[in-house]
């Protein structure tokens, strides 16, 4: 599920837990606001896929796949897409824009996905992470239908953002929550994050197996510096996401074979 342009506004403000980050009420501005904007459309999605590289005939998971641009995008350059999301009115966006070409399911991260061990070259998992408060169990799922030497290419709000528009200061160095509203075509509605330091990020996922290739953050497109150019230099300047591709280490050529993996508990919706 990736993440609209507009500021944090009302930081830190309590919202009913069953509210927060429900996404089927503001499914189409959401979409309609992270089409084409600087922040999604010339930044994050293009660095995702400069990551992924050539996925030509690879089989991939977009995990948190939204209203459907990057698993466009991933198909349009040969890809074999899967969708995930736990929206029902983001998935049905997504069929809108993808036809029957490519599966999509609704399911939560942090339980059990519907897909085979080993299903899947590489998995995206774009602005996803940050919703969730413990990494664990969505990272083990995510491992689980990952091949031997499949890749996850993950972008979450970088920690150091998060760190520094909360007042007062949280402690760095724990895992935080933090809720804000966000406005789309005239709506209110409150979202909520969890901001980890760095050093728990890479331990939750080599805890979860991964080996880490890949810590980025990249520059916007440079088409960008046209199209908005009073928003371009405070992107191109300021931390916005962080991006990671960790790979899950295939055996060696003559290695015994490893037991089955343990399938976390978990529910998909």
């Amino acid at each position: 599920m990736e993440r609209a342009a507009n500021g944090p506004e009302g930081l830190c403000r309590s919202a009913p837990p069953e509210r927060v980050n429900d996404y089927d009420r503001f499914a189409e501005a959401y979409s309609a606001e992270n089409e084409n904007n600087l922040v999604n459309a010339y930044y994050e999605r293009p660095a995702m896929l400069a990551l992924a590289g050539d996925v030509a005939g690879r089989r991939v998971l977009d995990a948190g796949c939204g209203s459907g641009p990057l698993s466009a995008a991933l198909r349009a350059r040969g890809a074999a897409v899967t969708g995930v999301d736990v929206s029902a009115g983001m998935l049905e966006l997504a069929r809108r824009r993808l036809g029957d070409g490519i599966p999509l399911h609704q399911a939560d991260l942090s339980g059990r996905l519907p897909f085979d061990d080993d299903a899947f070259d590489d998995v995206v998992a774009s602005l996803v992470l940050h919703y969730l408060e413990d990494w664990g169990p969505a990272l083990a799922e995510l491992r689980r239908v990952l091949r031997p030497g499949g890749r996850l290419i993950a972008s979450v709000d970088h920690p150091f953002v998060a760190y520094t528009f909360q007042d007062p200061r949280p402690d760095y160095a724990a895992t935080t929550s933090y809720t804000f509203d966000w406005t789309f075509g005239g709506q209110s509605v409150p979202m909520r994050f969890w901001r980890k330091p760095l050093h728990a990020m890479t331990d939750a996922f080599t805890a979860a197996g991964f080996r880490l290739a890949v810590i980025s953050e990249p520059q916007p497109d440079p088409a960008a510096r046209e199209l908005f150019p009073d928003d371009f230099h405070s992107l191109s300047t300021t931390p916005c996401f962080l991006f990671f591709v960790v790979e899950l280490p295939a055996p060696a050529p003559d290695a015994p074979a490893s037991p089955p993996r343990e399938r976390p508990p978990g529910r998909a919706s």
